[in-house]
């Protein structure tokens, strides 16, 4: 004789599995609509803040259907990634080229002067413009430092306690954002790095129409100005960065 509790027992079980199932399904859908409108990158919570609260998912679940639409990506032009201020659906690098060509404008171009005074923000923050000065042996064009603090790359994180209290500059979310970095941790390290064509192509960074063969002659508007007392030594570079990994955030 069958035990009908036994069999309704299993019955109840897995009809409580398919409806997890359906449930991960549905949500992975909204998920997805929800970052392809935001057209920005969401954190979970911003994330959850998009249900009403007899409905709104659990972070574990939340977790489960962004790494279920992750896997749906896989083989498409389109990818999930996360990076320092959440999740965000992104083209794939090497489908930008055709991507790319649905604009009429060219890409904004950074001389070589900007892209290594971001560098060595980045690799030795927090830094004063005169430490930045001091490693490159040239001044710092006003200019750059506006740019990178509208493209919202770099900020003042303070100011060190000399004479003048000069400001204190560190990088931001944004700059991990951009360079689809999750944290500062996930920067190439330093004993990889020869030039800024290395750092671009660590980052899956393009940065030939930036700086056409790593060669590109600074903007009118950022000259290089050689800084009295100070020579220009390719050594000295080395030699003031190879210990600067314990203080990366």
């Amino acid at each position: 004789m069958t035990d009908t509790s036994e069999t309704e027992d299993t019955a109840g079980t897995a009809d409580t599995a398919n409806t997890a199932e359906i449930d991960i399904r549905h949500l992975k859908h909204i998920l997805e609509a929800i970052l392809l409108a935001a057209g920005r990158p969401l954190n979970l919570d911003q994330l959850q803040a998009m249900f009403i609260e007899e409905e709104r998912p659990g972070r574990a679940d939340m977790r489960k259907a962004l790494a279920r639409l992750e896997e749906d990506f896989t083989d498409r032009g389109v990818e999930l990634v996360q990076v320092a201020s959440g999740y965000r659906i992104q083209v794939r690098q090497d489908m930008q080229l055709w991507v790319s060509r649905l604009w009429e404008e060219r890409p904004a171009r950074y001389s070589r002067a900007l892209l290594e005074t971001l560098a060595l923000i980045a690799y030795r923050q927090p830094v004063t413009r005169g430490e930045i000065e001091e490693v490159r042996g040239v001044s710092v064009s006003s200019s750059i430092m506006k740019t990178l603090q509208e493209r919202e790359w770099v900020r003042i994180v303070g100011h060190r306690d000399v004479p003048g209290h000069p400001a204190m500059y560190g990088t931001t979310r944004q700059f991990l954002d951009y360079f689809g970095l999750k944290s500062m941790d996930e920067l190439p390290s330093l004993a990889e790095l020869r030039d800024l064509g290395t750092i671009g192509a660590e980052l899956e960074l393009d940065l030939s129409d930036a700086v056409p063969e790593m060669q590109m002659e600074p903007a009118n508007d950022e000259v290089d100005v050689p800084v009295a007392g100070v020579e220009v030594d390719p050594q000295t570079t080395a030699d003031t960065t190879e210990d600067t990994s314990s203080i990366l955030h």
